[in-house]
């Protein structure tokens, strides 16, 4: 089976991933701070924090915004379903705007019409790499005295009008896992462009505690004190992961340059295809793309699903809107809530992309979907 994605492994990784197992440290070491160093060169120079997994960004940047109960955070339903369940968790009120009917993101004027006085945060997603209208939403956010959340799950190495992905936003989060332009088997991180919701943040990851005597309500009993001051959990990612990281990093700019020349492939190779609609792509942004997903018209989005998958191509569909989860739906959310983002889920479908993928890999998926859809 020819997936849909998967990481690029090359010896480097292997051989910095072997050098921590013989070293002193396996986790809150040396490479964890080499690893958001080298991430911070992707931000603009935004500081950066290192956590276990995309998720655990999510829920981490919510904390740091302050999110809670009686918060409404407006999100995007055209996301894995994370981005809205930790804003959940903290206790806030989920408020799904469509999306832009091209390129699956959020839409500032849908985001506009349902801002409240309890609007906290509003959320975008770069869905498949392609990056939010960011000016507009930071506009609305300022308007409406919330934050610019930024989930770069899928968008790691993309620029918005010469701008990186990671200082567009108050808070913006990352993902690596296997399936990401970088990976780190598992693991995700949080940029903050605030000092101050950086060290929640920061304190957050750790179990919330206070090692600095200077901070501490009672300091007075010896080098080895530390206190916590206000809940956290163990979010922190191990030295062995961050030294993959760092490799993985150093590789980002042709990481980004197969999977564009792929890209480009595909746009030429499928060109003018009957029933179906490549990707948009608007002209001030950099894509790094995750994601190759086109829409599949005339209701044949299963059929073509199932036939590519039993020719051993691994399409995907990405994803079921959020709300549509039975979680949601039992918290009073009901279907038709957004009809784009539910028309855009209707027909998506993900082909394969990933930078091993070879030309006469790609040409037997263009081969295929020309033959299904013929």
């Amino acid at each position: 089976m020819l997936p849909y994605g998967r990481q690029s492994i090359a010896e480097d990784d292997v051989r910095a991933v072997t050098e921590v197992l013989r070293g002193d440290w396996l986790t809150t070491g040396p490479a964890v701070g080499r690893f958001e160093a080298e991430l911070a060169r992707w931000t603009g120079g935004v500081p950066c924090l290192a956590v276990t997994s995309g998720t655990a960004a999510l829920h981490v940047a919510y904390v740091a915004a302050g999110i809670g109960p009686g918060d409404e955070v407006i999100t995007s339903p055209l996301t894995f379903v994370a981005t809205a369940a930790t804003a959940a968790l903290r206790g806030a009120r989920v408020v799904f705007a469509d999306v832009q009917p091209d390129t699956g993101n959020l839409d500032p004027d849908s985001a506009a019409a349902l801002v409240t006085g309890r609007t906290r945060a509003i959320t975008a997603v770069d869905y498949a790499g392609h990056p939010a209208d960011y000016d507009e939403l930071r506009a609305l956010a300022v308007r409406c005295g919330a934050l610019l959340i930024g989930d770069a799950a899928h968008s790691i190495g993309s620029t918005y009008r010469d701008r990186p992905v990671g200082g567009l936003a108050d808070l913006t989060t990352f993902s690596f896992f296997p399936t990401k332009t970088v990976t780190t088997a598992e693991g995700g991180a949080v940029a903050a462009t605030d000092p101050e919701r950086f060290g929640r943040a920061s304190r957050f990851r750790n179990h919330g505690l206070v090692r600095d005597p200077a901070e501490q309500r009672d300091p007075d009993h010896g080098g080895w004190h530390q206190e916590v001051h206000d809940f956290g959990l163990n979010y922190r990612l191990p030295d062995v992961l961050c030294a993959l990281g760092v490799s993985q990093l150093r590789r980002l700019g042709r990481f980004r340059a197969r999977r564009a020349e792929l890209v480009a492939r595909y746009n030429t190779l499928l060109a003018g295809l009957p029933g179906l609609t490549l990707p948009a792509r608007r002209p001030y942004t950099s894509p790094s793309w995750h994601l190759y997903p086109v829409r599949i018209g005339d209701g044949r989005r299963r059929e073509v699903y199932e036939r590519m998958r039993a020719a051993g191509i691994g399409v995907q569909v990405n994803y079921l809107p959020a709300y549509w989860h039975p979680v949601f739906e039992d918290l009073g959310y009901r279907r038709g809530l957004c009809p784009a983002a539910e028309s855009y889920y209707a027909e998506q479908l993900s082909l394969p992309l990933f930078p091993d993928l070879t030309d006469a890999q790609q040409d037997r998926v263009v081969e295929r979907l020309t033959a299904v859809l013929g």
